[in-house]
């Protein structure tokens, strides 16, 4: 089989792994997806589940983008890698096992770019969470900082890397298409802050 294809398919059943969606099975007996955004991501489990099982849900999420792409990376390099970044993501975002029904991608889109350039995933982590900080709209500090990625690559990576800037700038517009009713919904002002928690 094809190498590619491979990582494709690969990454994308690693992306199946939906941890806010297992997490919330086995410790509530509740499918993540039922509550709050409806979103079975790090951010609605931490709204809906409290910080423990959140956290475990962020943690797990950017884990399976880290093993996604070294096993990108393994197979055909770095080239292999940012092929594997992108696909882990879809499989977050669009898992077959829960039919289509995933997160937005923004936990595993990190552990890709730790792997990818740790040096831009620092500095975008580090704005995002002062966005989050500032406004307490994790929504806005996801996208401030998933949007500022692909320029923010372009001047610390070095040499210039086309495939990579490719790469980030799908990751982006994933990301960004996954939060577009919370776009819509912080335009209006109806956007849930951070604290507030879904019973």
């Amino acid at each position: 089989m094809n190498k590619v294809l491979i990582i494709c398919i690969v990454s994308y059943l690693i992306g199946n792994f939906s941890s806010a969606f297992i997490l919330g099975k086995v410790f509530k007996n509740k499918d993540v997806r039922n509550y709050g955004s409806g979103n079975a991501g790090a951010t609605n489990a931490l709204r809906v589940f409290g910080l423990k099982l959140g956290l475990a849900s962020f943690v797990l999420d950017i884990l399976k983008g880290i093993i996604a792409v070294n096993i990108g990376n393994y197979f055909l390099g770095y080239d292999g890698a940012l092929i594997a970044g992108i696909f882990v993501v879809i499989g977050h975002n669009w898992p077959l096992l829960l039919k289509f029904k995933g997160g937005k991608g923004i936990a595993t889109s990190l552990g890709v770019m730790l792997y990818l350039h740790l040096p831009t995933a620092l500095v975008c982590i580090a704005i995002g969470f002062f966005v989050i900080y500032k406004t307490r709209y994790v929504s806005l500090g996801s996208i401030t900082a998933t949007v500022l990625v692909p320029f923010l690559g372009c001047v610390l990576k070095r040499p210039f890397d086309k495939n990579f800037l490719i790469c980030t700038i799908v990751l982006a517009s994933m990301a960004i298409f996954r939060h577009r009713s919370n776009i819509v919904r912080l335009l209006r002002g109806e956007e849930s802050k951070l604290g507030q928690r879904v019973n």
